[in-house]
């Protein structure tokens, strides 16, 4: 049973699984606009909205919990560009536009993550 196991596994182990997930971050945060599949979408949207939260405080300890989840460039990115963008807003800072159409290997949806 899966009682309180929260998260998509993707055929990885975890330090891979991790990994993964920050560089699909990475790439979000610096072309601000991403096609993939539904499944990470849905995966990273919540982690990358949390990201944003925490620069939004504008604080040193924001900054460093940023600079140890994400690489440099995207951690400075979404602190001194995006996070301020987002000052008077309250969430819901990225939008998923799903079926885009389906990857030809197998056949899986494709979507558009994207910040509002």
């Amino acid at each position: 049973m899966r009682h309180l196991k929260k998260g998509r596994k993707f055929g990885k182990k975890t330090g891979r699984r991790r990994s993964f997930l920050k560089g699909i971050a990475h790439n979000l945060i610096m072309e601000e606009k991403i096609e993939t599949t539904t499944a990470r979408a849905k995966e990273i949207k919540p982690k990358v909205e949390k990201m944003v939260t925490l620069g939004k405080k504008q604080n040193l300890a924001g900054l460093r919990l940023l600079l140890s989840r994400l690489p440099q460039k995207s951690a400075e990115k979404i602190y001194y560009e995006i996070a301020p963008r987002y000052k008077n807003r309250r969430g819901g800072y990225l939008r998923i536009i799903k079926g885009t159409g389906t990857r030809k290997r197998d056949g899986v949806l494709k979507s558009i993550v994207e910040f509002v």
